[in-house]
């Protein structure tokens, strides 16, 4: 993973005014830490790395093209039903299914439809070829990795090179309010964009302008549900689907991989003829942390698009990219194992 993620140990984080593009906090990157080691990428590259180590390495069998249609539990026992009408069952069904879980429908007994953040993001990703040929963005691609973010009122606007230069992405988060009820994902507009970035520093647009194809993504929001895990205890949620993060908590993907883990060793400890109770020693232990680590995401959006620029000046650091310990430096495998005694017998 290490190969395919952004090195920022030298460059760190360079944080503008939205206006003036002046550099108004440089945030240093921390000494990396090898026992909670940091790796920032692209999803996709992630996903395919996870993909082949279970497929590969440990010989997970993994089918591809079978759409979920309906999740159901019984008889000590839970299943999915495919669109083919092939039902399966297992022990135990983890539905880790996004943000519009089907998994979390039965789980909860209900439906309960994602609400607008109000927000939406650009996002986008592109070879350095029309960087490096303009004299204006030259620089951000032969330096090795980059990161810099302009910050402006209700609107923030990131982006980075990666791969020594070689990969350019931005993401530009804004206020949005359409309609959530079909889809989420659209392509972006260029024109759009150049209009929220009206007044902005010219840099900006001259990154934006090598963009090949962007994304319009709305950013969804849900209060935090009542449950991870359904009546029986043989179908629990497990990341977006039980807890959806905005981009600006940097935790999604992390948040996701933490709570595998701590239902591998709740699994494994209880043993297969205490799933249920498992299964929700994996919801005590993770609740209230997730809770915490979500709301980040709404205070940094806030913090940066509500910016007290006299504030700043004299405090660059009330600017920077939140990264506490408690969120960098927790280990999920030692936390899990160190409470799973106490906590599981509250469920036998």
């Amino acid at each position: 993973m290490r190969a395919v993620s952004i090195d920022l140990s030298n460059y760190g984080f360079k944080i503008h005014k939205y206006d003036t593009g002046e550099v108004v906090a440089h945030q240093k990157t921390p000494r990396m830490d090898p026992t909670a080691p940091v790796f920032n990428g692209h999803r996709g590259e992630l996903h395919e790395i996870v993909f082949e180590y279970a497929r590969g390495e440990l010989g997970i069998p993994i089918h591809l093209g079978k759409r979920v249609v309906q999740y159901f539990e019984g008889g000590g026992k839970a299943g999915i039903e495919l669109e083919s009408g092939e039902k399966i069952t297992a022990d135990l069904v983890v539905g880790s299914d996004g943000v519009r879980s089907k998994a979390r429908t039965l789980v909860l007994g209900y439906e309960d439809k994602p609400k607008s953040s109000g927000y939406a993001v650009w996002r986008a990703w592109f070879p350095n070829t029309d960087m490096k040929a303009d004299p204006r963005t030259a620089q951000f691609c032969e330096n090795g990795d980059t990161f810099n973010g302009w910050i402006g009122p209700d609107v923030h606007f990131l982006f980075s090179t990666i791969k020594n230069g070689s990969d350019c992405c931005w993401v530009l988060t804004h206020r949005d309010e359409h309609d959530i009820e079909e889809s989420w994902s659209f392509p972006g507009k260029l024109e759009e964009v150049y209009k929220v970035l009206e007044g902005w520093d010219p840099m900006c647009k001259a990154i934006v302008e090598k963009t090949p194809s962007l994304v319009d993504w709305k950013l969804v929001y849900r209060d935090p549900l009542p449950t991870w895990v359904s009546k029986e205890g043989r179908i629990c949620l497990l990341g977006d689907s039980a807890h959806p993060f905005l981009p600006t908590s940097a935790q999604g993907a992390t948040q996701a991989l933490e709570d595998g883990v701590t239902l591998a060793i709740c699994l494994k400890n209880a043993g297969k003829e205490n799933i249920p109770a498992a299964v929700r020693t994996y919801q005590e232990i993770r609740y209230d942390r997730v809770k915490a680590v979500q709301k980040t995401g709404e205070t940094t959006r806030d913090m940066w698009h509500k910016t007290d620029w006299d504030k700043v000046k004299k405090d660059p650091k009330s600017i920077e990219l939140p990264r506490e310990d408690w969120i960098m430096g927790h280990d999920a495998q030692k936390h899990a194992e160190a409470v799973f005694g106490e906590t599981v017998k509250r469920f036998l």
